[in-house]
């Protein structure tokens, strides 16, 4: 399997995220959590079902507005706004398949470049000069994607209609066409077999090694300490440790939180007395934002959710 090659530590900051927290009501979903990302660099995030990692992410993608803490891209607060977040260089897939089922595998990609196009919509009704020039460089940036990640072959074929590996891979394609600088990938590989993790792994690299940085969540601990320079660990919510593969693995606290036992052995009376529950059981839901497919569908030949993912 392949290894992530040795970075020299990054020096420009492409994600900061300072003291995010999220609450639902009463409930604490992410508690005072902090993480960078630097160019260059594949991040992990890994914990136990509920432990918030999806609610984070939904934090840095402006899907919710944190309750405390900042999050800023290459220096810059990010808007709350879904969109903006994508137009400033940050996308994202999501744990449950999202795509436009009844488009094409070309006319998803398609959907994910209308940041990075600039005409409006009299342009479009008039169908002019420069919107014709749009929509050929457009298409043909969706068809290098396509052959970057193997769909070519696929680009007229209906999303609903491919396996489901090759719907991840569509979905990463899609997020890929707003040429972001940091791409966030929820359990890429959740439901898939030993030959389409180890694809997917390749991909992540591929992706690294085109410049653009990656943070990602997953259960499979061989793929996330065998790709990632860093990996964090959120356990009920909070940052527990944060280190290379080796430092994590080696950890404890980290131990017995996927073994059920308690990780806290600073616990304060006041935490004692109000205990940090579950995250993803107090998010309301991974909603897509508006640039994704709200009318999209998970691929009905396997389940979108692999055995061990969070619960949205």
């Amino acid at each position: 399997m392949t290894t992530a090659p040795s970075l020299a530590p990054a020096t420009d900051t492409v994600l900061k995220a300072n003291g995010v927290t999220m609450r639902f009501g009463g409930l604490t979903a992410v508690r005072g959590v902090d993480l960078t990302v630097g160019s260059g660099e594949i991040v992990g995030l890994i914990g136990p079902n509920g432990a918030g990692k999806t609610t984070f992410f939904n934090c840095l993608t402006g899907l919710y507005v944190p309750t405390e803490g900042t999050v800023s891209y290459r220096g810059t607060r990010l808007s709350r706004k879904p969109h903006l977040v994508t137009q400033a260089g940050i996308a994202r897939t999501f744990q449950n398949i999202r795509l436009f089922a009844n488009m094409t595998v070309l006319e998803n990609v398609l959907v994910g470049r209308h940041t990075r196009t600039k005409e409006g919509l009299w342009s479009a009704l008039l169908r002019g000069p420069g919107f014709k020039k749009a929509e050929r460089t457009s298409e043909e940036r969706a068809m290098e994607l396509l052959e970057f990640t193997g769909l070519a072959h696929k680009r007229d074929h209906l999303a609903r209609n491919l396996p489901y590996g090759e719907q991840r891979k569509l979905e990463i394609a899609r997020a890929l066409a707003s040429e972001p600088g940091l791409l966030l990938l929820d359990e890429p590989t959740a439901g898939m077999n030993p030959q389409e993790t180890r694809a997917t792994q390749d991909l992540v690299l591929a992706i690294r090694a085109q410049g653009t940085a990656v943070l990602v969540i997953e259960h499979d601990m061989r793929f996330i300490f065998n790709l990632c320079d860093r990996v964090a660990v959120l356990v009920q919510g909070q940052k527990l440790v944060e280190g290379t593969a080796e430092v994590v693995q080696a950890d404890d606290r980290v131990i017995a939180a996927y073994l059920g036992e308690p990780v806290d052995d600073h616990t304060t009376p006041d935490d004692a007395a109000n205990p940090a529950p579950t995250a993803e059981a107090a998010d309301p839901g991974d909603a897509p934002s508006a640039e994704t497919a709200p009318d999209a569908t998970a691929p009905a030949d396997r389940p979108a959710q692999g055995p061990t993912g969070d619960t949205p």
